[in-house]
């Protein structure tokens, strides 16, 4: 402490001296007990003021340690990397959220588009690999037909074939027709319920009834088979056959699986957010509807002829010939 002290007493010299220096310029009288003073005085100032190891020692805040906590207990650096990571993927999907958010505030309606024609697309994805998963490579018929005198062997091939057009049709789809007439509707609902002074869990039973029963769901069905057949080449009237026939098994498979989510979306779910979640919802409702209503196809059963077939017909030809002659 002492040596401390006379170093706080040499370094405040200095200072006494420039104050010499500065009273002899200005014409002021200066004295040795003066000198004496301000230079005791400089140095409680300097034996008053912490030292600035001792504050790097004892603060971390600019160079935290990464494996301290408060409590004076060190975890592992792997811990406070994982938490390190995990704050950061935190981070990244709040940005997207927010990201998503504002495209959604600024053009609802194309950025619902996009999402309905991704979403479309990935449904009827899923109706085509799926299924092909679930059946056995192996797995293939065979029967035989009888045209004239020649015997066909007619072999049905389960061989997989990704039908790229059905997807593009679906995108289309979802993208031109699905999402900004879903964003209408889903507004007029809001508005009805407005008017109608509906509150509490009245609004998810009211704008259920009145999607299910009264007049969405014919619409969207009706037109979702319509758009279908009308991008497969069918007439008019093929058109209006397919929905006359199908229509009304399609309406108690929606009701049977959209009520529930209906309900739970109109109640929990805000109206900006709800068609997002019929589109991801519809992901298997897509699924669904491909697997259950397909393109007809274009080739009959008569023109897939296996090769086997038509050779054993050459030679039960050759040797009737050959026992005639």
């Amino acid at each position: 402490m002492a040596s401390y002290q006379r170093a706080t007493k040499l370094a405040a010299a200095p200072v006494g001296a420039g104050f010499v220096i500065t009273s002899t310029f200005f014409g002021q009288k200066t004295s040795t007990c003066s000198i004496n003073r301000f230079s005791s005085a400089a140095a409680k100032t300097l034996q008053r003021t912490p030292h600035c190891t001792h504050t790097y020692a004892r603060s971390n805040q600019v160079f935290p340690r990464i494996n301290s906590v408060s409590n004076g207990q060190h975890r592992p650096l792997s811990t406070s990397l994982k938490v390190e990571s995990s704050s950061l993927k935190e981070r990244t999907s709040s940005n997207l959220v927010q990201w998503y958010e504002s495209h959604l505030k600024a053009n609802p309606v194309s950025t619902k588009m996009v999402t309905g024609s991704f979403l479309w697309g990935l449904g009827d994805f899923v109706a085509q690999v799926v299924p092909t998963l679930l059946l056995d490579d192996k797995d293939s018929s065979t029967s035989i037909t009888t045209v004239g005198e020649n015997s066909k062997a007619i072999v049905k091939d389960n061989a997989f074939a990704y039908d790229y057009p059905r997807t593009a049709r679906a995108v289309l789809f979802g993208f031109a027709l699905h999402a900004p007439l879903s964003h209408m509707h889903f507004n007029f609902l809001e508005w009805m319920t407005i008017r109608g002074g509906f509150a509490g869990l009245s609004i998810p039973i009211f704008k259920t009834a009145m999607e299910q029963f009264v007049y969405w769901s014919w619409i969207s069905n009706s037109l979702y088979h319509a758009s279908m057949g009308a991008m497969q080449g069918m007439a008019p009237n093929q058109i209006y056959d397919r929905i006359s026939n199908v229509l009304m098994d399609t309406q108690k498979a929606q009701w049977a699986f959209w009520i529930p989510v209906q309900l739970v979306n109109f109640r929990f779910v805000p109206v900006r957010h709800q068609l997002n979640v019929v589109l991801v919802v519809s992901v298997v409702w897509t699924a669904l509807l491909s697997a259950w209503y397909p393109p007809e196809d274009e080739k009959g059963d008569e023109d897939v002829v296996s090769t086997v077939g038509v050779i054993e017909a050459d030679l039960e030809k050759r040797s009737a010939k050959t026992a005639s002659s």
